[in-house]
């Protein structure tokens, strides 16, 4: 199936790529295929030149109410041993935004909900509309959280604001997520993919190589201990060395010129 049956639209504009989720009927909750196409492009798009930067968003109203377990044929029919497994598709998306080599800026058009807290927290900057509604929906379900959310929630939320979210589930709006540090831009509706295409802009015309080995550089340091992290940003001082981006930026220094950066 194209990734358009799978609830997913891959949209080209210019060296920045919206990844929109097309699930209106089921408020972008993602199923499996939809997780299964999102995984491959992320996965492909670190080493596809003609990918600079993402922005991610949903259809209509919301933007991702977390996993569509409604349609989940299988799942009374699971062992507990094999129920370990059930969400192996879902945390696979989030590794993969985790780890991809490109800037992602998330455009939150609307309510997120369980999963869809790290669909929009792991892009590496985050546009919300200010009164769209929040709910880390796992405890009011009985369910523990999942899909990755207790490795990367912790790495992203303050302890303690995590916990409240978590453990009480009230709904909270993007405007508080902003005074809290947690979003970065909070605006009204009408202007968060105008906001979130602008931002995508800018860096899909920076150092695409220095942009995602930063990321790498930052999340990687979060597990490593300080030998480890040393050792990985000298590695990366010399790897950087070789692009074409990184002698531009030294000689538009030396000429006294903005930097045209080519991505590579």
């Amino acid at each position: 199936m194209a990734p358009e049956e799978q609830g997913l639209r891959i949209e080209r504009q210019g060296n920045v790529v919206v990844l929109r989720l097309d699930r209106p009927h089921r408020r972008n909750a993602i199923d499996r295929d939809t997780a299964i196409a999102l995984t491959a492009f992320l996965e492909a798009a670190t080493t596809d030149r003609q990918v600079r930067a993402m922005v991610v968003t949903g259809t209509d109203r919301d933007f991702c109410t977390g996993a569509d377990i409604v349609g989940d044929k299988e799942a009374q029919d699971r062992s507990p041993l094999d129920y370990r497994y059930a969400t192996e598709p879902f945390r696979r998306v989030f590794q993969a935004l985790w780890e991809v080599e490109k800037p992602v800026v998330s455009a939150v058009n609307g309510t997120v909900a369980g999963a869809g807290w790290m669909l929009a927290l792991l892009a590496d900057l985050v546009v919300a509309d200010s009164d769209a509604r929040w709910t880390h929906v796992f405890a009011r379900r009985g369910m523990v959280p999942h899909a990755g959310d207790p490795y990367f929630l912790p790495r992203i939320i303050p302890f303690h604001r995590l916990n409240e979210l978590a453990l009480l589930s009230d709904p909270v709006k993007s405007s508080v997520l902003h005074e809290w540090g947690i979003v970065n831009r909070s605006v009204p509706a009408g202007e968060v993919m105008p906001m979130a295409m602008e931002l995508g802009g800018r860096l899909a015309s920076g150092p695409t190589r220095t942009l995602g080995l930063t990321k790498h550089l930052y999340r990687r340091s979060l597990g490593n201990d300080m030998a480890t992290a040393f050792e990985e940003e000298r590695a990366a001082t010399a790897l950087i060395s070789t692009t074409a981006d990184r002698r531009e930026g030294v000689q538009s220094f030396v000429e006294g010129r903005p930097p045209t950066f080519v991505g590579d």
